[in-house]
């Protein structure tokens, strides 16, 4: 080939390589020789690097010779997803996989597009989780680790070495930023395919030539090709890349060389759904590999899908299309499941390989048999079992089956007679063979490392495996060595364990290029100060026209006049300590609000508030109970209709008050006039009225469209109620849906016009001339003719002007609005943007008006709490053990006899009782030499206040305040409501710790509330803009939560830079993402590595790479979960502090026993692998998750933290001090010093927090809170307003 034809061969796609490259056919002889080399071979390697041009013609050129033992598997032709039978109806024929991604992507490579500027080099005799192949003829052995593919020689195995433990140096052979596993040899030797996340970021197989030189000539750092001056020109393009220079042609084919990765070509190409552990078929044309689909969680269930392998001499070689390949396993359906719910079903099958040319062996879960994944599955009563399938008769067996110890990564000799696989035996994980011909079982050995079919496990639950090429011997990874299992032939010609399995040593060199570690910083004395300013709302609603909003804000009314510069008007309220909520103008009058007021007594009343006079009118007549959405009817006279929804219980009010009846209710009322004197207005006729209305919907809206008929808005319908005709026979009233949501989370209809808005993909548009039988959506290809894209970043609390004419929506503190009439300006841009619907257009045609809501700061209510009740301003704790965490050194952190003092929120002095003097009049507590530390960050808090309705006072919030957590990071939580739970805590309506929070997760599986794409860097800062917005400078982070695209995860770490946020990602199980978290520089990682032991690969690359880890052992990967020791180790329904604070039916529900051996719980494990890694230097945090009991989880959390090794300073070190760093907020938290903000844990004496029981830890006396401090067993206020207890609602019957 020449360098001419050469230069013809440009990329098809970016981070791709070649596919029109002619090579030419490979020809394999029967000949023990070595092949030869046209060109010395140190002169390739130098050409290799230097000139990869012309190194890829010299190997597109050569003629491969291999000596193959028997003739090639011949390629059958079979239906595709056999049959099972004659009737055999497939459950995914139907199954259209057409709705993600919902938009293509954009150009993106991974390599390329994201800056490394960072390289952690390192040293390594042992790793974590490596998966193998053996070549058929050479015996070489290829492993990947960290995200890279090394070689190992055969002889690195000989007897020789395994009898002295030489250690063999394993050469890399793939390398780079994209993270590369399973590697596996071709029947034939001359390839290896193996999973690469190469260019735009989703796990692909590709497809390589394997050179008959083997280890030695595919090693891409060798010495002899690895100059000087060619390490010198590897790091100077590498420093372009880290600059932002774009890579050109030239570089780009030099880092390919030097990656190993020049001839590479895909095999499969999937954009969202991801492929592993590719096998090749025995003809060498095709592999078998499991195909992960998402389900609404995050879980992907597995098929077995056939893909060709490209021919890589053939010059016509085609692009590989997107989703190619086909079905040859599907997913089985549980019983009473239709083919519609295909895309629900949760488990699948797994680890496909092929026996002969027709018969597929592969693993599944079996104990999941309702189609939902469950945790804490008993490992021992087995989960994996086996299967058969021959694709030519669609016969099934089960090989193995799941009991005792289950059975899986199933592994066939080269003869196809043995089958090898792994199972749990005892307190054992065993390699296990079954001969095929006689059928019986052999347990070889058990030194392997616990499977892990406890969990969902894309990287496999076991590290895949291999034969040697002579059917000898097992090569095998297991605590974190490969060992060779010597085997041989029994009298009845089974194959059996022939002598002691040894490791194969090996020494290892990895290079691992980095990301700069993303960090927000944020001064949180700045937003406890002054005053504040509010960003989250909610409640919204429209006047009949559109010119003037009324809302919710941290429980107070605001009036709004819309497209001006006014400020906001406060409504008048009886009650000025009351929270409000959920307010909407009475019909055919601005001047005329009703709102609801909420008390955690009486629980909802209803006010009209007259905004021309400030008179306020209560509303009696009402039975006790929880209402919202009051809504008045418009008409001429004075006696109008009432409609409201009536809910029963919920999380924070319970179950046990005023429960009854929930569903829509109307009433007459007469409205005030101005000759009215009274102050209260009875409602008569009040009564709930028969409807499909569902009253728990988080949307639902009610609104009058004439005095008798009334509209009812839900997330995905919307119907009209007609009160004039009454009752039918069944106590109904007459109903007609106007419009129905596919998808939709927020839906309004227009009576007027016709048209629908809806919130769909966290986006606002809206659809013109709806009927009950449009499909409302935004999917591209599938959305309603017309629909229009109105909102720019998103928005929340959707409504329409009473006249059905303005779409109005929250986004943050902007209030938008639009006038339905403008679309026909962006008629032509919505009917060419089959994408996104006309947004440039129609946003430049928003009416935005900017709420300026401020409240007084907790530090200035600090003050004037503590001049109005207790004429003190200075606190001062005494004779106190001071553990201030403020060296990250006990010794130097411990003051013993020491004096701490607060002033206005903050820490004044700390020092030793003496030396720091006590200023004049200023309250003194003795501590009697009680620990003092800094309050406690729960790095990983779950709660589900937010989703009640009502301004109720927390008891969450209260419990975890109880048990010392100041502050508290939720992963999780919706984006506007959490900054709304937020400024009720902050402006004073309940007490708790201070919230932060992502907003919602950026989510990658098929939920249609949750999921994004992030197919654009502009759909990137939409994303975060949506999450900045609602908490202005206390928004600092957001959490990746499975997005399959690791150009997705990129785009939001370069967008996140620029917003001052951070990233906590969730990895949900898969171990290779886990790696690319890190990698890529995301703050931290929530939850476990699934692998719960790690070694020197990844605890050296982990610890050192500036990302934090919050493990929650409470929720961990890998058998019963650490909330369950907990729960039945302890007799929590009569532990008198929860019984205070919690509601007694989830405590009730908090008793269990856990029966299994202490080894099927990994979490000891994950500790001692975190425990590890501290010590190295990596930053990790006590999360609790947010499991029950709240409060009490978080110290067993910290008990389970100190398990794996810490001491008890690490382990507070971990709780305080180093959650502050990594989240940016040490400037304010995290220690006890000077100017710090005063988060403190006051313990009684008697105890030693730093050598004692760290359990110990849950028996507080005093928490302070900004400077506020409670008794922490009653949470009763001790300063500034001694004596105060917040009310609650009645949750408990007793």
């Amino acid at each position: 080939m020449s360098l001419a034809n050469m230069k013809q061969l440009s990329p098809l796609e970016k981070g791709e390589l070649p596919l029109t490259a002619a090579f030419p056919s490979v020809k394999y002889q029967h000949d023990s020789g070595p092949p030869r080399s046209r060109l010395g071979s140190s002169l390739i390697r130098v050409i290799k690097y230097s000139i990869p041009i012309i190194y890829l013609a010299y190997l597109l050129s050569r003629k491969f010779v291999f000596t193959v033992p028997r003739a090639p598997g011949v390629d059958v032709k079979y239906p595709p997803t056999s049959p099972l039978g004659a009737y055999y109806d497939d459950p995914a024929s139907e199954f259209k996989d057409d709705v993600f991604p919902l938009r293509p992507q954009d150009t993106w490579d991974i390599s390329t597009d994201f800056p490394y500027p960072r390289t952690l080099a390192y040293d390594v005799d042992e790793g974590t989780w490596l998966r193998l192949d053996v070549h058929p003829i050479s015996g070489d052995l290829v492993f990947d680790m960290a995200g890279d593919i090394y070689c190992l020689p055969a002889y690195s195995y000989s007897e020789a070495n395994l009898t002295n433990g030489i250690k063999t140096k394993a050469v890399p052979v793939v390398t780079g930023v994209p993270h590369d596993a399973d590697p596996s040899f071709s029947p034939q030797g001359d390839r290896l395919a193996f999973r690469s996340d190469a260019g735009l970021g989703v796990d692909n197989v590709w497809v390589m030539p394997w050179v008959p030189g083997g280890c030695s000539e595919m090693d891409v750092r060798s010495s002899s090709s690895m100059t000087t001056g060619a390490i010198a020109q590897r790091d100077y393009d590498a420093s372009l890349l880290a600059q932002g220079i774009k890579e050109t042609e030239e570089r780009r084919l030099r880092r390919l060389s030097q990656e190993g990765r020049l001839a590479a070509v895909r095999v499969t190409n999937e954009t969202y759904n991801w492929v592993s552990d590719a096998r090749w078929h025995p003809s060498g044309t095709k592999i078998i590999a499991t195909k992960w689909y998402f389900s609404r969680r995050s879980l992907g269930a597995g098929e077995g899908w056939e893909y060709e392998v490209p021919t890589l001499h053939d010059p016509k070689q085609r692009r590989v299309e997107v989703n190619s390949g086909r079905r040859l396993v599907s997913k089985v359906l549980p019983f009473g499941w239709t083919k519609a719910d295909y895309v629900e079903q949760q488990i699948g099958h797994e680890q496909f390989s092929w026996l002969g040319n027709d018969t597929l062996v592969y693993s599944g879960n079996v104990k999941d048999v309702e189609g939902t994944f469950e945790y804490s599955k008993d490992v021992h009563k087995g989960i994996y079992s086996i299967f058969a399938r021959n694709l030519t008769s669609g016969e099934e067996e089960v090989l193995v089956d799941v009991f005792p110890g289950g059975a899986n990564r199933p592994t066939l000799s080269r003869d196809g007679r043995t089958l090898a696989f792994v199972r749990r035996v005892r307190d054992k994980e065993a390699l296990v063979l079954k001969d095929l011909r006689t059928g019986t079982l052999h347990h070889i050995w058990h030194g392997l490392t616990y499977d892990l079919s406890t969990i969902y496990a894309p990287m496999g639950t076991y590290p895949s495996f291999a034969f040697d090429p002579s059917d000898e011997a097992i090569l095998i990874w297991a605590a974190g060595q490969i060992y060779h299992i010597p085997l041989a032939l029994n009298a009845f010609g089974e194959r059996v364990l022939d002598g002691t399995p040894q490791p194969v040593g090996f020494r290892a060199h990895i290079e691992v290029k980095l990301a700069e570690t993303l960090k927000a910083t944020t001064d949180i004395r700045e937003l406890e100060n002054g005053e504040q300013r509010l960003h989250a709302f909610a409640h919204l609603a429209l006047d009949e026209t559109g010119t003037h909003a009324v809302f919710q804000a941290a429980g107070i009314t605001y009036v709004q006049a819309l497209g001006s510069t006014s400020t906001v008007q406060r409504v008048p309220v009886a009650h000025a300590g009351a929270a409000y909520y959920s307010p909407s103008f009475v019909g055919g009058n601005n001047d005329l609000i009703i709102h609801g007021r909420w008390s955690d007594t009486y629980f909802s009343s209803f006010e009209i508030a007259d905004l021309g006079t400030g008179n306020v009118y209560e509303l009696t007549g009402l039975p006790m109970g929880r209402y919202f959405s009051p809504v008045i009817s418009s008409g001429e006279g004075a006696v109008r209709t009432i409609a409201f929804v009536k809910t029963s219980g919920d999380l924070l009010t319970g179950n046990v008050v005023a429960t009854a009846q929930p569903g829509l209710w109307i009433g007459e009322v007469t409205l005030p006039t101005e000759a009215t004197s009274f102050n209260s207005i009875l409602v008569t006729n009040v009564r709930k009225i028969g409807t499909t209305i569902s009253a728990d919907d988080d949307a639902l809206k009610l609104n009058f469209i004439s005095p008798d008929k009334l509209l009812v808005h839900q997330s995905d319908r919307v119907f009209a109620v007609d009160l004039s005709r009454g009752a039918d026979e069944w106590g109904r009233y007459a109903e007609e849906t106007l419009a129905n949501g596919y998808s939709t989370d927020q839906l309004v209809f227009s009576n007027t016009s016709h048209g629908a808005a809806f919130v769909n993909f966290q986006q606002v548009y809206y659809a013109p001339e709806v009927t009950s039988s449009t499909d409302l959506w935004s999917k591209p290809g599938k959305a309603p003719a017309g629909l229009a894209r109105l909102s720019l970043d998103g928005g929340h609390d959707l409504v329409l002007s009473g006249d059905g004419s303005v779409v109005g929506w929250f986004l943050g503190p902007f209030l938008h609005t639009f006038p339905v009439s403008r679309l026909s300006q962006c008629s032509q841009a919505i009917k060419a943007d089959t994408q996104t619907f006309g947004v440039d257009c129609v946003t430049r045609l928003l009416d935005v008006t900017e709420v300026d809501v401020r409240y007084e700061s907790e530090v200035t209510r600090l003050r004037r709490e503590a001049r109005a009740f207790s004429g003190v301003d200075t606190v001062a704790f005494v004779n106190a053990t001071i553990l201030t965490m403020e060296h990250g050194d006990v010794h130097r952190d411990v003051i013993d006899g020491g004096t701490v003092i607060l002033r206005d929120g903050l820490i004044i002095s700390v020092g030793k009782d003496g030396e720091v003097p006590v200023p004049a009049g200023a309250m003194t507590i003795k501590t009697d030499g009680g620990y003092i530390i800094p309050g406690f960050i729960d790095a990983h808090a779950h709660w589900d206040g937010t989703s009640v309705k009502y301004p109720a006072t927390s008891w969450e919030m209260e419990t975890f305040l109880a048990y010392g957590v100041t502050t508290m990071h939720n992963p999780s939580l919706h984006n506007s409501l959490g900054f709304v739970e937020r400024a009720r805590v902050e402006s004073g309506l309940m007490i708790g710790p201070r919230i932060f929070h992502t907003g919602q997760i950026i989510y990658g599986a098929s939920d249609y509330s949750l999921h994004l794409d992030i197919a654009t860097t502009q759909e990137a800062k939409e994303a975060l803009t949506r999450i900045k917005a609602e908490g202005g400078p206390a928004s600092w982070s957001y959490k990746n939560y499975n997005l399959p695209a690791r150009a997705s995860r990129q785009r939001l770490l370069l967008q996140a830079r620029k917003m001052n946020m951070a990233c906590v990602p969730e990895g949900g199980m898969n171990f290779d993402w886990d790696q690319t978290y890190i990698v890529d520089g995301m703050t931290t990682v929530e939850h476990n590595i699934p692998v719960s032991i790690l070694y020197d690969d990844l605890l050296t690359l982990y610890s050192l790479s500036g990302t934090g880890s919050t493990p929650t052992h409470i929720v961990d990967y890998g058998g019963p979960m650490g909330e369950q020791l907990l729960w039945a180790s302890t007799d929590i329904p009569n532990d008198p502090k929860l019984r205070r604070f919690t509601r007694h039916d989830i405590l009730e529900g908090l008793s269990e026993s856990t029966s299994r051996p202490a080894n099927s719980i990994a979490l000891f494990n994950v500790s001692s692998s975190v425990a590890k890694m501290v010590h190295r230097g990596l930053s990790a945090h006590i999360g609790a998750h947010g499991e029950p009991p709240l409060g009490l989880m978080y110290h067993q959390e910290m008990a389970f933290a100190k398990a794996g090794g810490l001491n008890n300073y690490e382990v507070i070190h971990a709780a305080t001090s180093a959650a502050a760093t990594t989240f940016g907020l040490e400037e304010s938290l995290g220690s006890v010093t000077v100017g710090k903000l005063a988060d403190l844990v006051v313990f009684p004496g008697g105890f030693d927090l730093l050598d004692g029981d760290i359990r110990q830890t849950r028996e507080i006396r005093f928490v302070v809170r900004g400077g506020r401090i409670w008794v922490a067993k009653t949470m009763t206020e001790l300063w500034p307003v001694k004596g105060r207890q917040q009310i609650l609602p009645p949750f408990n019957a007793e």
